[in-house]
């Protein structure tokens, strides 16, 4: 029984990235690790393009062990049902990555920035097209030009 609950400690702490909450910790994380933070806002309960692209593209495996060594993730989550509303401090922090990177409201928006904080691309929407490997590319590519 000790083994089984070590092992699962293991695995838990080896799984995938998760995305976060708090951009400062993100980018704590980017300074430290020589990283990137993507930024995805989204409406989780009323946007129908926000759902797809995080089933399709940002919660893949294939996006998250990409992330996992490049990447800081943030979600900044805007739900409408009350049933789904987020605490006071977490609107506040959503709300204010909102007032700096998405002024216009726009959803689902992902954001690129450098572990500066500035902004390197923007996708709008859910881009036509995209796939988990092209999102992946095209991240690469702005990183390698940033080399």
């Amino acid at each position: 029984m000790k083994f089984l609950s070590i092992l699962l400690t293991f695995l838990l702490l080896e799984g995938p990235p998760q995305w976060g909450l708090d951009f400062d910790k993100a980018k704590a994380e980017a300074v430290q690790n020589h990283k990137y933070i993507v930024i995805n806002f989204s409406g989780s309960d009323w946007c129908g393009p926000c759902i797809k692209l995080k089933r399709d593209v940002l919660d893949t495996p294939e996006f998250l062990t990409f992330a996992d060594k490049n990447l800081a993730l943030v979600r900044a989550d805007f739900p409408r049902l009350k049933k789904n509303q987020l605490d006071k401090k977490q609107t506040a922090q959503n709300e204010a990555l909102a007032e700096k990177y998405n002024q216009e409201g726009k959803f689902p928006l992902t954001v690129l920035v450098g572990a500066d904080g500035k902004v390197l691309k923007e996708w709008d929407g859910y881009p036509a097209g995209i796939t988990t490997e092209s999102f992946v590319q095209e991240i690469q590519s702005i990183i390698n030009a940033r080399k």
